[in-house]
């Protein structure tokens, strides 16, 4: 696929975050191919492994496509940072979704305000929908035990909780030791072997997020390795690497949950045009063939500018460019 990319001068972004506390920025850059566009966005801290198979699903997009989507549309949940109970009254309530991923664990001491955020949560949802928490592996098996009871309690039942401790072994604890469903993500996400993972008694739903997995085709693998119901989920991408998480869930031959991916809500901008925004829709998502192509005009507005970030970026690409 080398020869069909020329990413010498791939265009870089940097688009301001909203919501989060303390703002931020997405950085990254998007690769062209002969068939579209494909977004290598990787977080800090990625490791080569990790850049190798960013870069992997990005060229995917543009070479040799996604395979064909058993479904045309996607549920989908709204992201829910850790914030304050009215903030996050009002983001679920916007959103239009009938899920909600919501941030739990974001220190030490959250517990209080993991319940009422979740409470405020299913306030503005009402009663139908479902909620899950995203705890990042922030807790220990005892605090993950109590700190999941109290969650439920306050969500009035819990559909899922995602990562509440880091390792496997750990999951597999704490999964004893609840009545809530446990689903495992970075554990996947951050494995150098992704493969090898032996999830039997550890989770009951797998997270698949396709850019650091490598790609559609290689977390559809991953999924029929695992054996366990899937949900996708974002890593913050712009409209362009969100299309390819939209393929997976559209791959995917069975869809029990509304997946992670209405994270456009969370960017302050976005690479493509209006109409192709993947903002939601009634709670849902379409399956496109193939990502949408940035505009000119939004790749000026929110270009990198930086001389050593784009530097760096660059040195990443190289360095992504030999773990292939």
């Amino acid at each position: 696929m080398r020869t069909l990319i020329d990413a010498a001068d791939a265009p870089l972004f940097a688009i301001p975050t909203v919501g989060e506390p303390g703002g931020g920025c997405r950085e990254g850059m998007l690769i062209e191919g002969p068939q579209g566009w494909g977004e290598f966005s990787p977080p800090d801290g990625c490791g080569q492994r990790g850049l190798g198979r960013w870069l992997t699903a990005a060229i995917e997009a543009g070479t040799v496509g996604w395979p064909d989507p058993v479904r045309g549309r996607v549920p989908v949940a709204v992201a829910v940072p850790a914030v304050d109970a009215r903030s996050a009254h009002f983001i679920a309530a916007r959103a239009g979704c009938h899920s909600a991923d919501v941030t739990v664990a974001a220190h030490p001491a959250s517990l209080a305000e993991d319940v009422a955020r979740v409470a405020a949560v299913r306030d503005a949802l009402g009663p139908g929908a479902a909620i899950r928490c995203d705890a990042n592996g922030g807790w220990d098996v005892d605090t993950a035990a109590t700190a999941i009871n109290a969650l439920d309690r306050a969500a009035n039942g819990l559909e899922f909780v995602e990562q509440p401790c880091r390792d496997v072994d750990e999951l597999a604890a704490v999964r004893r030791r609840v009545d809530v469903r446990i689903a495992v993500d970075q554990s996947i996400r951050l494995a150098d072997e992704p493969r090898t993972l032996a999830l039997a008694g550890a989770a009951d739903v797998a997270v698949l997020t396709c850019g650091p997995l490598g790609g559609v085709r290689r977390a559809l693998r991953l999924a029929e390795t695992y054996g366990l119901p899937c949900v996708v989920a974002s890593a913050g991408e712009t409209s362009i690497g969100l299309a390819g998480g939209l393929a997976l869930a559209g791959a995917l031959p069975e869809l029990d949950f509304a997946c992670g991916l209405a994270t456009r809500l969370g960017l302050g901008g976005d690479l493509v045009g209006e109409a192709r925004s993947l903002v939601p829709v009634d709670g849902h998502l379409p399956v496109a063939p193939m990502p949408p192509a940035p505009v000119l005009e939004l790749l000026n507005r929110f270009a990198l500018t930086d001389t050593a970030r784009i530097r760096w970026w660059r040195d990443r690409l190289h360095t992504a460019w030999a773990a292939q």
